[in-house]
């Protein structure tokens, strides 16, 4: 790795020569790059031990079967679900009732996507967030530190779903009979979040947290040198809440107590983590965590994320600290803003850089 005043040379064209070849990352393997590009080199980072050795913590999984026959274990996982998002951010779910076909299918599409000619693909390749399906490498390419080694397809689900024509062949089953039965379970989480905060199961739907869905298709190439750069920098989510179905090949990791912890795949489960919007709103009773993905010589590993989140979209509303969890020895830690404020500020910050909730705080 090296650092970031290490860059000796016009890093703005570099950034604009590979953005207009529209093939992306896989382009770059596709033509057979054995080295990696300086606009992918990172900032050294010496102040996280990444020494398996020293890294003795296990990222909680937690057994959703049975949650709601059994009141005790309906309790008992509620207990869980808060412990896991007060002290990581992050926890896996199994058992959530989702079929595996239907994830299968999901990982199905994202391969055929990326797995298409490079022309193809260039049709879909853009920066106009405005359209409901957006493919390109890096959405922060010209505003990051560094570029990550990933290729992302962002398709925005809800409130206003796209219309078939407006969604890439590759991905129509995915997007539409694939999240019937996909977000009916998302919702549910925040019900299973809402209860974990001592508040009503509906309260975060309620207030419009599961408003908006933008669902995010990573594709991390293999890379040839692996040392040098990362597939997704340090980061944290600007969302409500994230769900995760990622592939077999792992390299996922959070950051917890200063140490990088893997969170392995794990057949059948689904990662959830906590967004920078659901930590302004429960006060930080609830804490979204830094995390990142390694890149590796081995690829691609493909993704699915699905983001609570309106996003960029023109919504009145304008959330801040639930007044349910404030008292005198929980103040208000944050001033409120609207997601789209939100979202805007946080696509200005770029990944890599310092968290956007910090600038929120009063």
């Amino acid at each position: 790795m090296v650092l970031k005043n290490e860059h000796s040379y016009d890093r703005r064209s570099e950034l604009i020569a590979f953005d207009n070849t529209q093939a992306g990352v896989k382009g770059l393997v596709d033509a057979g790059v054995t080295k990696v590009p300086k606009i992918f080199y990172v900032p050294k980072d010496d102040a996280y031990s990444n020494n398996p050795e020293e890294n003795q913590f296990s990222i909680p999984v937690i057994d959703l079967d049975g949650i709601s026959k059994n009141p005790t274990q309906h309790k008992e996982i509620i207990k869980k679900i808060r412990d896991a998002s007060e002290a990581w951010g992050f926890f896996q779910v199994v058992n959530h009732g989702i079929p595996q076909s239907v994830m299968d299918e999901m990982l199905n599409g994202v391969r055929r996507f990326y797995e298409q000619d490079t022309e193809v693909k260039k049709q879909w390749y853009t920066r106009d967030t405005s359209k409901k399906c957006v493919y390109n490498s890096n959405f922060d390419l010209f505003n990051s530190a560094s570029a990550n080694w990933r290729d992302t397809t962002y398709c925005n689900m809800a409130p206003y779903p796209p219309s078939a024509d407006e969604l890439p062949e590759a991905y129509r089953y995915l997007f539409t009979r694939c999240f019937e039965n996909y977000t009916v379970y998302i919702y549910k989480v925040l019900e299973l979040l809402s209860e974990a905060l001592g508040l009503n199961p509906s309260y975060l739907n309620d207030i419009g947290c599961s408003e908006g869905l933008a669902v995010l298709c990573h594709c991390y190439p293999a890379c040839p040198e692996p040392e040098l750069t990362l597939g997704a920098g340090k980061h944290s989510d600007s969302d409500f809440l994230t769900v995760l179905l990622q592939d077999h090949l792992g390299g996922l990791q959070v950051l917890h107590k200063n140490c990088w912890v893997d969170i392995p795949p794990v057949s059948g489960a689904l990662v959830i983590n906590v967004g920078e919007l659901l930590q302004l709103i429960s006060n930080d009773k609830l804490k979204s965590v830094a995390h990142r993905v390694l890149a590796s010589r081995v690829g691609p590993r493909l993704s699915v994320a699905s983001f609570f989140t309106t996003g960029h979209s023109l919504s009145s509303r304008v959330y801040g600290p639930i007044k349910e969890l404030l008292s005198e020895d929980n103040p208000v830690r944050y001033r409120e803003t609207s997601v789209k404020d939100y979202a805007d500020h946080y696509d200005a910050t770029g990944i890599g850089g310092k968290s956007a909730l910090s600038d929120f705080t009063i």
